[in-house]
């Protein structure tokens, strides 16, 4: 299968975790086992947002033309099923020269240690959920340009079938270069309104370890988020994670993000957690595409 619907295509700065500011082609599929409707909300309480934008969807031309939403998942039209018709299927193909024609010279990288070195971020939805026997044809087509990074943005929930993970051992020479493949884990906390046993998943963020550099982000706004983190990274540790943590402010939209970005960066060095900011809020207000 070399086909995957696709929510959007873009190239921007990388917002958030480990390469926070690296330029990057964003290649966003559609579908996701969750639906994170409590993030911003009173604890307990879930958003119905993406129903209410639903009920005028017909006045939407395309992806880009969606209001962006204060509560609960900041990328609704990405897996809410009211939204599916902006996201086409695309052929590999199709997909790889899109993601081309955005990138200087129609290249990754130029082959200089510091000269450019642009990043492919496979995020969603949740990008492991279905799509795995696509991504081989995508990121072939891409090495070919020059490719030499990879983060895959996921929930940490989705295992690796065998024969993905044969392919990002192809890709990684092994082991020997690591750092060239990411999985960015935004694990969910009961603030975003998933349950617990269903989004903390220890063994499956071990295996993506034993594949490629692995970190934990967590979308925290208080005190009592960061004492479920605390709980959350124990389970982790205690099962051979051994990567780096990042705190990053809730925030879909500017008002409510810069509500809380010193709250968590001062738990973030309390505790002695990483910080995450959100570059794509900073500058272009989380804007789609961005």
């Amino acid at each position: 299968m070399s086909k995957v619907k696709v929510a959007e295509i873009f190239y921007s700065l990388q917002g958030e975790g480990k390469w926070a500011g690296v330029p990057s082609v964003f290649l966003r599929s559609f579908g996701c086992n969750f639906e994170c409707r409590g993030f911003g909300m009173p604890a307990g309480e879930h958003t119905d947002n993406p129903e209410q934008i639903a009920k005028d969807v017909d006045k939407f031309d395309k992806y880009e033309d969606l209001p962006l939403t204060e509560f609960g998942c900041d990328s609704y039209a990405s897996w809410h099923k009211d939204f599916k018709k902006f996201s086409p299927v695309m052929e590999s193909q199709d997909i790889v020269q899109h993601m081309h024609k955005l990138i200087p010279n129609n290249r990754w990288s130029d082959g200089n240690q510091f000269g450019q070195d642009v990043h492919l971020v496979i995020t969603g939805g949740e990008p492991l959920l279905g799509w795995q026997r696509a991504w081989p044809a995508v990121i072939n087509r891409c090495k070919l340009a020059g490719l030499q990074n990879i983060t895959f943005e996921t929930n940490g929930t989705q295992p690796l079938s065998d024969e993905f993970c044969k392919f990002l051992n192809e890709f990684t020479e092994f082991g020997r270069y690591s750092d060239r493949l990411t999985f960015s884990v935004s694990a969910k906390l009961p603030c975003s309104g998933e349950k617990w046993e269903d989004a903390i998943k220890p063994d499956i963020i071990k295996h993506y370890q034993s594949h490629g550099h692995t970190y934990l982000k967590f979308v925290v706004a208080t005190e009592a988020d960061v004492e479920d983190v605390d709980l959350a990274v124990k389970q982790y540790r205690d099962n051979g994670f051994h990567g780096p943590v990042y705190l990053m402010p809730v925030g879909g939209i500017p008002n409510q993000y810069h509500l809380n970005v010193k709250e968590v960066a001062a738990l973030a060095m309390t505790k002695g957690y990483r910080y995450s900011p959100r570059l794509q809020v900073d500058i272009w207000k989380n804007a789609w595409g961005t």
